[in-house]
């Protein structure tokens, strides 16, 4: 797999960035947590908000969360997406408490809920990158 073969835009794989879908790629979704006073953070950042602290890790999700929000998409702007028209780019609000810009792939737009419980799921898409999407989950 290449990221000639795969034409929608890619993160740019670096610093804090690439550290996050590093994880993602080892099947694992982390986010930045504050070892002071444990806010979570994403997107990533040196500082923590709520406190100034330093000092942060890169602590385990628990994968799971609710559709907080979403667009449906009925036009691409972008010349790789015409062949997924429609398709709803969902906030996803984790359990940790952070928002991540996603979707939810086995919901088509009309189905999708707020509230509606979801977990990661991880899709490879180059050799380096893996994103994190999500799927329906039964209720909590």
């Amino acid at each position: 797999m290449s990221e000639q073969s795969y034409a929608k835009p890619l993160p740019l794989m670096r610093g804090s960035t690439k550290e996050f879908y590093d994880h993602c790629k080892n099947g694992e979704l982390r986010f930045q947590r504050c070892t002071d006073c444990g806010k979570w953070r994403h997107v990533p950042r040196e500082m923590c908000a709520k406190c100034g602290s330093w000092n942060w890790e890169w602590a385990r999700s628990s994968g799971r969360g609710e559709v907080f929000t979403w667009t449906v998409v009925q036009r691409a702007m972008h010349p790789a997406f015409p062949g997924d028209v429609p398709y709803a780019p969902a906030i996803i609000q984790m359990q940790e408490g952070v928002r991540l810009v996603s979707w939810v792939a086995d919901c088509p737009p009309e189905e999708l809920k707020m509230g509606m419980p979801v977990e990661v799921i991880f899709e490879r898409v180059t050799d380096e990158v893996t994103l994190p999407k999500f799927k329906r989950a039964a209720k909590r």
